[in-house]
């Protein structure tokens, strides 16, 4: 797609028809405070200029953006649910508000969380805390640092409600969060569809990720070029995971993202070790999104398409797609730990050596992540005898790039638990924004340094 000189408002979820969404009215919340607007993502569609005033207008009581969607719409999907189905779900407490055209010419969705009920809320009020909107802030900003496909946090408003809830002290501060993605089309839509035996509704959905999301044009073998597509970005998206040190905590299919792009954070966390049975959700008693399984959890999820797209294509070519899963992560887990190790791939099987007997010795040492990949940028490896096999696999790489950035000057930016508990309790108990602020200048700060 050829990009266009200036974002522009767009409705083309509309086109799929509303077998595929219910309008809804946003919560008419007592209060609207900001108190965090991405102006960096809002440039990409062209609402970076909007003074504080229209922000809150537009992202706390959802006024229409003028040329996009005259109503926000909840999405409807099914999903598995730790590997449990689930068809009585579909936004419940968020929404499609509008879409856009961004610089690079690609469709970008506005979704919501904590933006009151809908028909899919169940027993829930629909709302957000503002403690798990202060943790999406910190989760996409510190992905978008390490390469990770993610969406962005747009915006959070506080909304003066006080909230019930059973894993926190309660009552609690409320917010509605407003994120920018490229689609919330997940792999639940297909799911619901085939669950239903809507072939004729199956096709029109798969045509439209195929035109407007992948760049490709529809026709009959749309099915099989579509889960092609789903198969390499979510193999990426296993791989950046890893790489990042970082476990999403619900790789539920509703929570899987046909782009590929990671979103809905929920119980996230950074693992201090490579530890592949660390999680991150206190519910996940198995371990079924452990940080070592998430490759293992991706790809069932995208079995998952596959099984619904039987509904209107043959089984062959399907399948075909699916086991190019194991060899796609591979290679891609490959790439993004040389390049957290700031080094440039050869291409060649040397490549995979060496991230074997990285991943082998952060394994048996037990150590820091983070710290391994600050010292370790550029190629230098510890001293530790757990590194010898490393370090030899690594001889005569080059660094991607020189260690001129401020941030190597500095000590290695994480995002541990107890550091998120620690910004949270400066905002619950002073309303002290300070902290939350600098660790977002800080991520960037990474960030420009890695990129």
């Amino acid at each position: 797609m050829t990009g266009n000189p200036q974002p522009a408002p767009a409705r083309t979820i509309l086109a799929l028809g509303d077998a595929f969404y219910d309008p809804v009215a946003a919560a008419d919340f007592p209060q609207a405070i900001m108190r965090f607007r991405n102006d960096r993502a809002a440039a990409e569609i062209g609402v970076d200029e909007l003074n504080d005033d229209a922000w809150v207008r537009h992202f706390g009581r959802f006024e229409p953006i003028l040329g996009s969607l005259g109503e926000p719409l909840a999405l409807r999907y099914h999903g598995h649910q730790f590997r449990q189905y689930n068809p009585e779900i579909g936004d419940g407490r968020g929404f499609l508000f509008a879409q856009f055209r961004d610089r690079a010419g690609r469709l970008v969705d506005l979704g919501t969380k904590g933006s009151g009920k809908t028909p899919y809320s169940r027993f829930g009020d629909g709302r957000l805390t503002l403690k798990g909107g202060v943790r999406e802030i910190l989760a996409t900003e510190m992905l978008e640092a390490l390469g990770v496909p993610t969406s962005r946090t747009l915006s959070l408003i506080e909304t003066g409600e006080a909230l019930e809830r059973n894993d926190e002290p309660s009552p609690t501060r409320a917010a509605v969060l407003v994120r920018l993605s490229h689609s919330h089309i997940r792999i639940g839509t297909f799911q619901r569809l085939a669950y239903h035996r809507d072939a004729e509704n199956m096709a029109r959905l798969v045509d439209y990720v195929l035109v407007n999301l992948l760049d490709q044009p529809g026709g009959p073998d749309g099915p099989a070029r579509l889960l092609d597509a789903v198969v390499a970005r979510t193999a990426r998206l296993a791989a950046s995971y890893m790489a990042a040190g970082f476990v999403h905590g619900v790789l539920n299919s509703d929570n899987i993202n046909v782009t590929g792009e990671s979103f809905d954070y929920g119980p996230w966390r950074f693992t201090p070790t490579w530890d592949p049975a660390f999680t991150a959700a206190y519910f996940d008693h198995a371990g079924l999104y452990a940080f070592g399984r998430q490759p293992e959890a991706i790809h069932w999820d995208a079995l998952q398409l596959a099984v619904s797209l039987r509904l209107i294509a043959d089984a062959e070519p399907l399948i075909a797609s699916l086991d190019t899963f194991p060899e796609r992560y591979q290679a891609a887990v490959t790439d993004a730990l040389l390049w957290r190790l700031g080094v440039v791939p050869r291409g060649d099987s040397q490549d995979r050596a060496v991230i074997q007997a990285v991943e082998q010795a952060l394994r048996s040492t037990n150590g820091s992540i983070d710290r391994f990949f600050f010292d370790a940028f550029g190629g230098t490896l510890p001293a530790e005898d757990a590194f010898a096999d490393a370090r030899g696999a690594l001889t005569g790489y080059a660094p991607r790039k020189p260690r001129d950035h401020d941030y190597w000057r500095g000590e290695p930016c994480s995002l541990l638990i107890d550091e998120v508990e620690a910004i949270w309790s400066a905002i619950d108990e002073r309303d002290d924004w300070v902290p939350l602020h600098a660790k977002v200048a800080a991520i960037r700060a990474m960030g420009a340094a890695l990129s």
